[in-house]
């Protein structure tokens, strides 16, 4: 079924109790992101060229598109790219910082990449001035700290074989 056809199933919406109430109720943004790996295991890792610490391929959701949607079309836009996006590594909550509000971050896996699969990226270069596959380690210090965590627990995630829960990049049972 279709977005639309699963809405129109859902009948009418709820009418609000307390008129304008959905109006005040609090926005989040949400990321969506993929973890790419080459054979040796290392992480494809984007260079912004609007910030200065790496991030992975994906972005921001716009209104009313899904996580997996919104990680699909910034692969499509950023690197030119449609390869499958499989199942959830992580969900991180963020909390607001500086002019951020606070967000919930969703990363992807995208299995590992050959050559060939490789060939066909082409960088959009108002957003992206190259990409490189990097160890966990060589990471650790071009990014922020509660992402090199993220990062850490979407290796842990597929070790496990299941997604994992944080809170700013620490398990939800690690309250430390």
């Amino acid at each position: 079924m279709s977005l639309s056809e699963d809405l129109l199933a859902e009948g009418e919406p709820e009418r609000e109790f307390n008129s304008g109430i959905a109006s005040r109720l609090p926005r989040k943004r949400v990321g969506a992101g993929v973890l790419f790996r080459d054979s040796d295991g290392r992480l494809m890792m984007v260079e912004p060229t609007y910030k200065p610490t790496l991030e992975i391929p994906g972005g921001l959701a716009e209104d009313g598109e899904s996580p997996l949607d919104a990680c699909a079309r910034e692969l499509r836009e950023e690197l030119g790219i449609e390869p499958p996006i499989g199942d959830l590594l992580v969900v991180d909550w963020v909390p607001a910082h500086g002019p951020w509000p606070d967000g919930v971050m969703f990363i992807f896996d995208g299995g590992t990449l050959t050559e060939d699969d490789l060939e066909p990226v082409k960088l959009q270069a108002e957003e992206l001035s190259a990409y490189k596959f990097l160890t966990l380690e060589e990471i650790e210090p071009r990014v922020r700290p509660s992402f090199h965590r993220r990062l850490a627990a979407c290796l842990d995630a597929i070790a496990i074989g299941r997604p994992l829960h944080l809170q700013f990049g620490r398990l939800t049972t690690d309250r430390s």
